[in-house]
């Protein structure tokens, strides 16, 4: 939550609390009387709605989406008025969207593809970068040629700047992500490049010969899945500092590298793909 006066950021506040709790809430940003809001972690419309209601003259809110909302279409990359899919399992953040529409507020939302960088809450790199650092294969479901795009954390961050007070990006939607796409296995390929490692065996397999139970496999949809970043380009003057390797890099040097993870390696799903290959050979 931020404070301002015309163009000029004055203060910032943090306040430490559930948002679940909605009367807090309610009670915490009315008392103190926020411009602008930046929400970065909201999932539901029913999350937001109080947060409206604290402030009723707010200036700006300011939404971080998902391309993950668009209708999986043979036609790519998606644009920003592409059609949606209301059973998505972002659905959350499409009726956040239209939430803010009905309202009548001032709203900017930003819909990332995958996001990539240190300190990242997800960052889908660590899969790779545990497997490289354990001298294990790479598996990947179907020929990994999938194409995909990654966005750097830091990327996306300027892209939250740029949209502040910007006229341009009242009431609009801006996917943000990197300017190239990549394939599974040049994903692969980047990942070793980047942390300083030997050209990585890459293991192909069909998901659908495997239960993994609750499992995931493997970090991304099974999918083409890219956006164009056209109109953030134009409209914004939003352009990706980091290309995917030096991106990598990065991440890796102040994360990865340093040996800070979120998540454990887990190599029990690569072990049973790996076993029934090894049997079947």
């Amino acid at each position: 939550m931020m404070q301002i006066k015309g163009a000029h950021l004055y203060q910032v506040l943090h306040l430490k609390g559930d948002r679940q709790d909605f009367d807090f809430v309610k009670t915490s940003l009315a008392a103190k009387g926020f411009d602008v809001v930046y929400d970065i972690n909201g999932r539901e419309a029913v999350e937001v709605a109080p947060i409206l209601d604290a402030l009723p003259n707010l200036e700006q809110y300011i939404y971080c989406s998902s391309a993950g909302v668009y209708l999986k279409s043979d036609l790519l990359p998606h644009f920003e008025t592409d059609a949606v899919d209301p059973k998505s399992r972002h659905k959350g953040k499409l009726e956040t969207e239209s939430l803010l529409e009905s309202r009548d507020v001032n709203w900017t939302s930003i819909r990332p593809v995958y996001i990539y960088g240190p300190l990242n809450y997800n960052p889908v790199e660590e899969w790779f970068f545990h497997r490289l650092k354990a001298g294990r294969p790479i598996p990947i479901p179907g020929a990994g040629n999938q194409i995909t795009q990654l966005g750097h954390v830091k990327d996306l961050a300027t892209a939250f700047g740029l949209v502040l007070g910007n006229p341009k990006a009242s009431k609009q939607v801006f996917n943000i992500s990197g300017a190239k796409y990549v394939t599974f296995d040049g994903l692969a390929r980047a990942c070793a490049k980047a942390g300083g490692f030997p050209e990585p065996e890459i293991i192909h397999y069909n998901p659908k010969d495997f239960d993994f139970g609750k499992k995931k496999a493997f970090p991304f949809r099974d999918q083409h899945f890219f956006a164009s970043i056209e109109k953030a380009t134009k409209e914004l003057g939003c352009t990706p500092e980091y290309d995917l390797v030096d991106g990598l890099t990065d991440s890796y040097n102040l994360d990865f590298g340093r040996g800070t993870f979120r998540k454990e390696a887990d190599f029990t799903t690569d072990d049973i793909i790996l076993g029934k290959k090894l049997v079947s050979v």
